[in-house]
């Protein structure tokens, strides 16, 4: 009778089911043939400017290497005191104010400190570099770690999916964007960035354009893309014909691209049902140019987008350099705060208050987040479980910052890959036992399931005596 009702189970179909049938389905499928590893696995990538301050992510519990022993104020960019590895448990540790928002999901916790990446050119980012890790500020010259993830683990219709306030890194009379922009972040490869949706208005529509839409609507769609679909691809067969060598190669990538558009219209079509029961509720907020209502609106599409099953790997780029929170009282661009320091900003508070204050804006989003996923059961646990959030910046420590010190958050699971509720922190840059945001990526990669190397991105040659192979042990469960 067991193995009549387990064979029955395995063969269910998902098709035309709501997500939460559906999400039910996989986890029992899942259960059936003896292991969790069909549960789907997620990523979200929250990638900041100007660095996230280092010094007041430790742990009460834990001697602070990055502040003076005398004084308390924070030493420079690689002003660290020397140190052994700290690996520790977080769960009897008063977590620092920044953090304090995350606490009801200490145990899912996971700081990472002193990781270095240096070689990346960029004082204010390290561009494509910072998910890739080669020196590629401007141009993508490699594939980066959320679009890997995503070709690997999305089966809907985006690999992953990224959204930004806009894509410009310094300037004047900031404002948000309001349709796509090049962020100079993600990239599936050499000179092929991703484009990121500036607009939380036009993101809601291009995801979740479904459940708007009324059936008569939604079937016109589909058949004026095919109908496009058919006619380009007709004509693209005549023009290639007259074309060779660099401008045929060049032809096939733009045809590549069309194709792609129409394999995504097919995708999100099958997913009608989840997408709309999932959608987020369309709001005045998503046309708000303040950045904090940008910053809940792109968190919220995220959020449903991945619940929905659109994407399982979202990046999402909060703020760039020009940037000014008013609503924080801050006159003062994100920019010209990371030169602060101790100096007052316009609100009265000192730059490094400026600057917790405003990731602590961040990391209030992605508790949010983070409580939605952990609301839906998925296999023994919650989506959560199998859904890993990374705080990070594209500039590592500090603003103007070479890299020598990049810290991480984690927050969610994977599957029990990764040991969470920890903190770590790693001996000083060029100390035995230091190691790297390639050692990290590894660790992410392996987790996930998809298959590495011993390395990822370009080594650091100033650490050629440091063995810097492999994922960071510390975190890896087996």
């Amino acid at each position: 009778m067991l193995f009549t009702r387990r064979r029955v189970i395995q063969d269910l179909s998902l098709g035309g089911m709501s997500l939460g049938m559906a999400s039910c389905l996989r986890s029992i499928q899942a259960h059936a043939t003896g292991t969790e590893h069909g549960l789907p696995k997620r990523f979200v990538f929250v990638v900041k400017s100007s660095g996230i301050d280092k010094y007041n992510l430790v742990p009460n519990g834990f001697e602070n290497h990055f502040v003076n022993p005398d004084d308390g104020k924070k030493l420079g960019n690689r002003g660290r005191r020397q140190g052994p590895l700290v690996n520790a448990s977080i769960a009897d540790q008063t977590l620092p104010e920044k953090l304090r928002v995350l606490d009801s999901f200490k145990n899912r916790l996971t700081i990472i400190q002193s990781l270095s990446g240096v070689g990346f050119r960029g004082d204010h980012t390290k561009g494509f570099g910072t998910l890739s890790l080669h020196d590629s500020e401007k141009i993508a010259v490699a594939p980066t770690l959320d679009c890997l993830l995503g070709q690997h683990l999305s089966n809907g219709p985006y690999p992953m999916y990224g959204m930004a306030m806009n894509g410009r890194l310094l300037e004047t009379g900031w404002k948000p964007e309001d349709t796509y922009c090049y962020p100079n972040l993600s990239a599936y490869g050499p000179a092929k960035p991703v484009a990121f949706q500036g607009s939380p208005r036009k993101a809601f529509l291009e995801l979740f354009g479904a459940a708007v839409a009324s059936p008569e609507q939604l079937e016109k769609k589909l058949t004026l893309n095919g109908n496009l679909m058919d006619f380009l691809s007709k004509d693209a067969r005549r023009v290639e014909r007259q074309l060779s060598g660099d401008d045929k190669e060049r032809f096939a990538l733009y045809m590549e691209s069309f194709d792609s558009l129409r394999k995504i219209e097919e995708k999100k079509a099958k997913l009608t049902d989840q997408v709309q029961q999932h959608a987020p509720q369309l709001s005045d907020r998503y046309d708000s140019p303040l950045p904090s209502a940008r910053i809940e609106s792109h968190f919220e599409i995220a959020s449903a987008a991945l619940i929905a099953g659109l994407t399982n790997v979202i990046t999402l780029r909060p703020d760039t350099l020009g940037v000014k929170y008013a609503e924080l009282g801050l006159s003062n661009s994100v920019h010209s705060i990371g030169h602060l320091q101790e100096n007052t900003a316009s609100n009265g508070w000192t730059g490094h208050q400026a600057r917790m204050e405003i990731e602590k804006l961040h990391l209030q989003q992605i508790k949010r987040m983070a409580e939605k996923f952990d609301r839906i059961p998925e296999g023994d646990g919650t989506m959560l479980d199998n859904t890993m959030i990374v705080y990070m910046s594209c500039s590592s420590g500090d603003h103007h910052c070479g890299g020598h010190d990049w810290p991480f958050i984690l927050l969610g699971g994977m599957d029990n890959k990764l040991k969470m509720g920890r903190y770590l922190e790693y001996p000083k840059y060029g100390d035995k036992g230091h190691r790297t945001v390639g050692n990290l990526y590894l660790s992410l990669l392996q987790a996930a399931g998809v298959p590495t190397k011993d390395t990822f991105g370009q080594m650091d040659s100033n650490l050629r005596d440091l063995d810097l192979t492999g994922p960071l042990q510390e975190i890896m469960t087996s």
